[in-house]
């Protein structure tokens, strides 16, 4: 009896130890962990586009379903704050906070409308634009000089997002011919997403990763719940679940991202990050029966490599300034 007591305590100390860790930088290069975690993080950011999918298809408006996921994510964040206490909810920044939170509000409110118009497969391809215009927005926001061969990956990625896409087709449907209004939706939170990215780097220079989802939560929760009211349907009982599904998939996509930027260099994560596009097709395929066009397979891998290449190039610029910065004796 004594024994197992002592198991048990074993267990809620790693437990608050992996909570109280998260979003730390590690100790040590560790590119295996930092692929696993990666991985596993992209099939859980699947998931939740395949349960919001579920989820409109069951009659569920898509901004219920953004309220319902913000809450729980709050929900499955409570043994983190019991660890971490006031910690987790102090900024020294919260002007930054409210801009965070206004993109992220319109990013993830416009992907779950997407959800509920197009396929899982096709939705999670178009997302892959957000580095692009996150380089794009650098340039033209921030006055940041980039050089030709960044240029030549922003155009070819671009060129990418005009095969899969196919605006001249006119169709607006789920097969890649045509913008409908799904494909805007992704779109548009594609663009959101590429404005959040440097937001978050500012705000990593003084809260951690946990913090910053934590409290970008609790702002979006009241937030998300002004346009669910005007759609508001309460869930039935497998709606419950798949709602308390979501909520846990945040979190877990978070926590394993998190991980795998920490444990490694963020480049090699990158190139990591396509293995969502196989899942959620997957997962399309399974749960809906959906498939998406060889030609949105073809821009999406473009996009995909145009994407790696800066991110690669903006490590090396990074190594080399940082290099200059501290020569050798």
């Amino acid at each position: 009896m004594e024994a197992g007591s002592k198991r048990a305590v074993s267990r809620i100390k790693r437990a608050a130890s992996w909570f109280s860790g998260s979003g730390r930088r590690a100790a040590a290069d560790d590119p295996v962990s930092a692929i696993l975690f990666v991985t596993i993080s992209m099939a859980t950011l699947a998931g939740i586009a395949a349960i919001v999918r579920k989820l409109t298809l069951m009659g569920m408006d898509s901004q219920v379903a953004f309220f319902w996921r913000n809450f729980f994510c709050l929900v499955w964040m409570l043994p983190l704050l019991a660890v971490r206490g006031r910690s987790l909810i102090q900024t020294s920044q919260p002007k930054l906070y409210i801009v965070r939170v206004a993109f992220s509000f319109a990013s993830v409110s416009a992907f779950f409308y997407a959800l509920s118009k197009i396929s899982v497969g096709e939705a999670t391809a178009i997302s892959f634009l957000s580095p692009l215009f996150g380089t794009l927005f650098a340039i033209l926001l921030l006055g940041e000089v980039v050089r030709l061969r960044r240029w030549a990956a922003l155009l070819v990625g671009f060129a990418g997002a005009m095969i899969m896409l196919q605006p001249w087709g006119g169709g607006g449907g789920a097969t890649g011919a045509g913008l409908g209004s799904g494909q805007l939706a992704a779109l548009f939170s594609a663009m959101c997403v590429g404005i959040i990215g440097p937001l978050v780097k500012q705000l990593t220079g003084a809260d951690d990763a946990d913090r910053i989802v934590f409290i970008t939560a609790a702002l979006m929760t009241p937030l998300s719940l002004v346009p669910a009211m005007f759609s508001w349907t309460w869930p039935t009982g497998m709606q419950w679940l798949l709602v308390v599904l979501l909520g846990l998939f945040t979190v877990l996509g978070h926590m394993t991202l998190v991980r795998g930027y920490v444990a490694t260099d963020a480049s090699l994560v990158m190139t990591f990050k396509f293995s969502r596009l196989p899942f959620a097709v997957a997962l399309g395929y399974l749960f809906f029966n959906e498939t998406i066009a060889a030609t949105t397979w073809t821009g999406a891998l473009i996009i995909f490599s145009a994407g790696v290449y800066i991110a690669r190039r903006e490590a090396e610029l990074r190594r080399g300034i940082k290099h200059e910065s501290h020569p050798r004796a």
